[in-house]
């Protein structure tokens, strides 16, 4: 499987980003899973449903199926937060797997910019940022792509994983 990586300081417009390239991947025919790092407690289910009442009792694991989807949640009660190649070997094998977060990780990443948040970019001390989405035009030696220009950055993207 091919990894690319979408990075950026919150508001950014990762999360945007990311569900765009998704949809332009997908539909030129290829397969695409997401992988989103959270520094946050989150919750899938809710409390009162059956599967959180499960966890709450202390399951391990809870896999919640429909004829739609099925999710599988586990606990770790403790233990370390798996490492990101730990993660990428429970998805099904696709095409590309999209990843947003995981600043400090080694995978080629496009970097989300919005000028607005007054956030400083983080390419320039970052060498696995490979290319910068801005709202404007920001100096740096990587390639910048517009924000908003979602085919061009899936193409940025497909030609740099060779897909």
């Amino acid at each position: 499987m091919k990894v690319f990586g979408v990075t950026g300081w919150k508001n950014s417009g990762k999360t945007g980003l990311m569900e765009r390239l998704v949809s332009e991947i997908t539909g030129r025919g290829l397969s695409v899973s997401t992988l989103k790092h959270a520094h946050h407690s989150f919750d899938v289910d809710h409390e009162g449903k059956d599967s959180h009442r499960h966890r709450v009792a202390g399951a391990s694991q809870v896999i919640l199926a429909s004829r739609n989807r099925w999710a599988l949640m586990s606990e770790l009660r403790g233990e370390d937060e798996p490492s990101l190649t730990e993660l990428l070997g429970k998805l099904e094998p696709v095409d590309l797997v999209l990843i947003e977060g995981y600043k400090r990780e080694g995978h080629d990443k496009i970097e989300a910019h919005r000028a607005a948040t007054g956030q400083p970019l983080i390419a320039p001390g970052d060498d696995t940022i490979v290319a910068v989405a801005s709202d404007s035009a920001p100096e740096v030696s990587v390639p910048v792509l517009h924000l908003d220009d979602t085919t061009a950055i899936a193409d940025f993207i497909l030609a740099r994983v060779g897909l």
